[in-house]
């Protein structure tokens, strides 16, 4: 099955932006035209390839204007900080049709349709974007319609799922999948830490580590079983496992997760009241 998808510039095609346009040129993924941007021509000549029109700030400096003309999906990928600029800059070349599209953090929707005109949504993929694995967040903004919320998911579905929820829930959701990956890591950062106190190599703690997140994971994905049950599998009463699952209980994890996403959640309010 082939998705089809019409015209689409992204505006500042840094990692994420990146990681969509992978997506768009992946297997079963026909795009009618795809422009993106860069401030420099090095980081324009990278994304150069079939297909793609790559253009650099640094040698066109209205390329960002250049690149949405004619297009019906434009990604805003640059950082939050510029998002207003990126869209006062290229406010009067969008097309009337144009679907406007946002993945920076703390930016609402009610900021982007006091600087443009069209239809606006805003996103928040993750960063296994990179491998097509991505958990996205999508919300309309007032304008939107069922057929915009529609493309959108057709386009972030190049990159992975996607999960339409209301935007007052786009901010919570960028302290769990959003951030997620961040927390596995460091997860997979301490663990592996603890195994090199143990005695194993640098090399042997990291396949030790690593290839048992990876390993659990795939279970998880293949068993019809919860994480709870799974985990009760491995832990045998009386035994090595149970003794740990004590002491990870005792400092209570949950209590730990709330405070982690609470002050990440503090903090995309504090974006989106421009702090």
């Amino acid at each position: 099955m082939t998705t089809t998808l019409p015209s689409i510039a992204i505006i500042g095609a840094g990692a994420m932006g990146g990681a969509i346009l992978n997506g768009l040129l992946g297997p079963g993924v026909s795009v009618a035209s795809i422009r993106v941007t860069n401030r420099g021509q090095a980081k324009a000549a990278v994304l150069e390839r079939p297909g793609v029109e790559s253009l650099a700030i640094e040698t066109t400096p209205d390329a960002n204007r250049r690149a949405v003309a004619g297009a019906r999906l434009v990604v805003i990928g640059v950082k939050p900080a510029m998002v207003p600029d990126a869209l006062a800059e290229i406010a009067d070349a969008l097309d009337p049709d144009a679907l406007v599209i946002s993945v920076a953090a703390g930016v609402t929707t009610a900021t982007m349709e006091g600087i443009v005109s069209t239809s606006v949504l805003r996103a928040m993929p993750n960063t296994p974007a990179l491998i097509g694995r991505a958990v996205t967040g999508l919300a309309g903004g007032s304008r939107a319609t069922g057929d915009d919320l529609a493309i959108g998911r057709a386009l972030f579905e190049t990159v992975g799922t996607v999960v339409e929820l209301p935007e007052s829930q786009i901010d919570a959701l960028s302290t769990i999948s959003g951030s997620g990956p961040a927390y596995v890591f460091y997860l997979i950062e301490e663990l592996t830490r603890t195994a090199v106190d143990m005695g194993f190599s640098a090399d042997i703690a990291s396949l030790l580590v690593e290839g048992t997140f990876a390993g659990s994971i795939e279970l998880l994905t293949a068993s019809a079983k919860t994480p709870a049950e799974l985990r009760r599998q491995v832990t045998s009463p009386k035994g090595t496992t149970e003794r740990a699952i004590a002491e990870l209980e005792r400092a209570d994890l949950k209590a730990i997760f709330d405070r982690a996403t609470g002050a990440a959640l503090a903090r995309a309010r504090e974006l989106a009241a421009g702090g």
